[in-house]
């Protein structure tokens, strides 16, 4: 063998200590394509209800109830002043106290939707809400800054035409807000994707819980984390190609006509930056405390 070669071969597999023929051979296994099935249902389920969480929390916040807005505070100190493994484990620990863990546990929501895995439901549910709660508490300060960044006269203006304050945040506030609201929440999925990991501390079976399961059995940690980090950079990857059409999408009124035209819209996945997004005339860069994670 060429010396070059046998070198670069060294190298790959770590001296011959790595097997990459358990990576092929584990990258599509059903157990390890369950469990990147299970991680993108508690990431889109968490990043949802977050969301929503988040949306309520910043009426809450601006309720004339100071108990209501004392409440929101306390929520967001709480849940970003705490990490979130230990938000899982409190939740998973308290669930037992409420006499709702064994009802759960014989659930089998997983068996009986054809999963082979074993999904202990109420460890799911578990991670499930702690992701929820938690990201509930930056997508308030992403909403706030969103709803904010838009002109107070336009409220008043919707007011004067009749509608409800309701009626004017859906169809006046809202659709302008999502320009800001978009990019932060993006990316906050983007971390959602990989914040799902330590559900496997509490023993969901996703993707890193699958890994970790196969590297355990054969002995082989480091090819199966391997796997592991390939799909995680398959999904966070195709999720910034979803990202960046989302963003044109809700962009698209505030672009000039031909602006657009001869880009390659794949190329701005992969930037540091993405087209600065204007609602009311107000760029996101003018907007202070978008939330997001640091």
């Amino acid at each position: 063998m060429n010396p070059i070669l046998h070198f670069l071969q060294q190298i790959v597999t770590l001296g011959g200590s790595f097997t990459w023929d358990y990576v092929w051979g584990f990258l599509f296994s059903p157990d390890i394509l369950q469990g990147v099935l299970i991680t993108i249902i508690l990431s889109v389920l968490g990043q949802l209800v977050g969301s929503l969480i988040g949306l309520l929390l910043y009426f809450l916040r601006r309720s004339r109830f100071v108990a209501l807005r004392g409440f929101t505070n306390l929520y967001i100190w709480f849940f970003r002043g705490t990490p979130l493994l230990v938000q899982i484990l409190f939740i998973y620990s308290f669930m037992p106290y409420v006499h709702i863990a064994r009802p759960l546990i014989n659930t089998q929501v997983f068996r009986h939707i054809g999963f082979t895995i074993n999904v202990p439901f109420d460890a799911f549910l578990a991670a499930a809400i702690a992701l929820a709660l938690n990201e509930g508490a930056y997508m308030a300060e992403i909403v706030r800054a969103g709803i904010d960044s838009i002109d107070i006269g336009q409220l008043e203006a919707a007011k004067s035409l009749g509608m409800t304050y309701g009626l004017a945040m859906r169809r006046i506030v809202l659709p302008q807000a999502m320009r800001v609201i978009i990019p932060p929440l993006g990316n906050e999925f983007n971390s959602m994707l990989k914040s799902s990991s330590l559900a496997y501390v509490i023993g969901v079976s996703e993707l890193l819980f699958a890994a970790y399961s196969h590297s355990f059995s054969l002995g082989a940690p480091l090819e199966l984390y391997t796997v592991a980090v390939i799909w995680y950079l398959a999904l966070t990857t195709v999720w910034s190609f979803i990202q960046v059409l989302i963003e044109r999408r809700f962009n698209a009124s505030t672009r000039e006509p031909g602006t657009g035209a001869g880009t390659v819209w794949w190329k701005n996945a992969f930037t540091f930056r993405h087209p600065t997004p204007v609602a009311a005339g107000i760029p996101v860069e003018t907007v202070p405390g978008l939330g997001e994670r640091r």
